[in-house]
């Protein structure tokens, strides 16, 4: 019992060791989109909190938007409504 208690309080101070490292064991795969993870509908703008383009890594050119309520979707950059919205975006960033 000592060693299990040992190990469980080894893995706890190392899980918040890494933590205050910035350190983490994600996969650099998993800021990519897969085909099951696109969704094909538009989003309407008001909703969109951001967007951001998958790495270069990444098998599939897509695009994470997160919406306000902080769930995240994948997106074609080549859908006609999503280059439309950031056409808008643009504009307003420059005219502001």
């Amino acid at each position: 019992m000592k060693v299990f208690s040992l190990a469980l309080l080894t893995v706890l101070l190392a899980a918040l060791w890494t933590g205050s490292q910035g350190v983490s064991f994600r996969s650099p795969y998993s800021a990519c989109c897969y085909k099951e993870m696109f969704i094909r509908q538009k989003i309407p703008a008001l909703l969109i909190k951001s967007y951001q383009e998958t790495p270069s890594h990444c098998s599939r050119r897509a695009v994470r938007v997160e919406l306000l309520k902080g769930k995240k979707f994948c997106v074609d950059p080549k859908e006609g409504w999503f280059q439309q919205y950031q056409r808008q975006k643009e504009s307003s960033h420059t005219s502001t």
